[in-house]
């Protein structure tokens, strides 16, 4: 059996880590720490199982348990600082912060505790009725003070468990807290016969999930397209939101801004939706897939696609580029008054850089971070991923506790 995570591979069969192809010595107790993180891959391994797991239960001092961690992030090239590999979770115990792929001796992969969630893991679905008459899906997860994850396009309760895109930030935002999420309208488990799709209406569904919920004020977090609703959101209601965290997002959408700029990257989203929507040997579909998530894995692009096919048909994704493109919230900025935490990428290909500075400027309470990747969808692997939530954890312990 073999366990394969960042450039990393331990081999329970010979005993062996191999970094970038090199073989890296460890200690067996730091073999053993490191193969029951990789069996526990996407769960938080605490101190009493790593007690169990390494020293059989015997009693060990707290420096020497510290000592086999540091050794374990050095062997996989991490450090405490970083934490890009290993993270971890104050006053819980460590995990895992890379998709972890398991395989057999001949290369094949296998189910088991590292694959993404069955179906038992996913909690039930529920409907809410926008104030248009439309059903929008959602559910919640966790016990704690409430977070919303802001429905966004592409998005699936029932996939997003299982997806290695999203399944790791589900994960992350849920420890500790009463995660709240939902379908955008027309997608995923929403009724697909929705209402028109504006700003004004993604902001009533996100009032009607609060209300479905019975949350009176929460968290929300929102990346990309909905952040603009969340802003609207937290304009109009700011009763409501506690505190907000805007990742990757904007404030003009791309058919209101530079209009040569804007007109061509809507062009080609469009002709890569209508050219292959959702068909997995498509080349449109995997070049699509490149401008969301450029240092995407095999599996992580393939599970993108499989989320396009299932959340939306193509006219309703051409739709809701289209209507996506014409939000604005720039004569909304100023009323925000609510904590708020504003990230975004370098090199984000799909909303500028540029669009996160705006917001943060306009919004009087705004903190920003910005954090260094390519990818419009921050992926686990990447150390931005890593980076942007930290800062998310720093920022909901001072503002996103009840």
């Amino acid at each position: 059996m073999e366990y394969r995570f960042a450039d990393c591979m331990l081999d329970l069969r010979r005993h062996r880590l191999t970094r970038a192809q090199k073989a890296v010595h460890v200690e067996p107790q730091v073999f053993a720490l490191l193969e029951l993180l990789a069996r526990h891959a996407d769960e938080i391994v605490t101190r009493d199982q790593i007690i169990a797991h390494v020293w059989q239960g015997r009693i060990v001092s707290e420096a020497t348990v510290s000592a086999r961690i540091s050794a374990a992030r050095a062997a996989v090239g991490d450090d405490g600082r970083r934490q890009a590999v290993i993270r971890t979770v104050n006053r819980v115990g460590l995990e895992l912060a890379v998709p972890v792929d398991c395989v057999n001796g001949d290369g094949e992969e296998v189910p088991g505790p590292v694959s993404f969630a069955s179906g038992q893991d996913i909690p039930e679905i529920r409907m809410a009725t926008s104030a248009d008459g439309s059903g929008i899906a959602w559910q919640v997860s966790g016990d704690g003070p409430p977070l919303l994850r802001a429905g966004h396009w592409l998005s699936h309760l029932e996939l997003d468990w299982k997806s290695p895109v999203w399944r790791p930030l589900i994960h992350r935002l849920g420890q500790g807290r009463r995660l709240i999420q939902y379908d955008q309208r027309g997608t995923g488990l929403s009724e697909r016969d929705c209402g028109a799709l504006t700003l004004e209406t993604f902001v009533e569904d996100m009032a009607a999930v609060l209300e479905a919920a019975k949350v009176e004020s929460a968290v929300i977090f929102a990346v990309s397209q909905s952040v603009p609703v969340a802003l609207a959101f937290a304009a109009r209601h700011p009763e409501r939101v506690r505190a907000l965290v805007l990742v990757s997002g904007f404030v003009q959408g791309s058919l209101l801004r530079d209009e040569a700029r804007s007109e061509s990257m809507t062009d080609t989203f469009l002709s890569l939706i209508e050219s292959g929507w959702g068909q997995p040997d498509s080349a449109f579909m995997t070049a699509f897939s490149s401008l969301f998530m450029p240092e995407g894995t095999p599996a992580q692009t393939d599970s993108f696609i499989e989320m396009q096919l299932q959340s939306a048909t193509p006219g309703r994704a051409v739709e809701l580029r289209q209507a996506i493109g014409m939000f604005d919230v720039s004569g909304e900025l100023d009323k925000v008054r609510c904590p708020v935490l504003v990230g975004h990428g370098h090199r984000d290909a799909v909303q500028p850089f540029d669009q996160g500075q705006k917001l943060a400027r306009g919004v009087p309470s705004a903190q920003f971070f910005a954090f260094d990747s390519p990818n419009h969808i921050a992926l686990p692997q990447d150390k931005g991923w890593q980076d942007m939530l930290s800062a998310v954890d720093r920022f909901l312990s001072i503002h996103g506790s009840a």
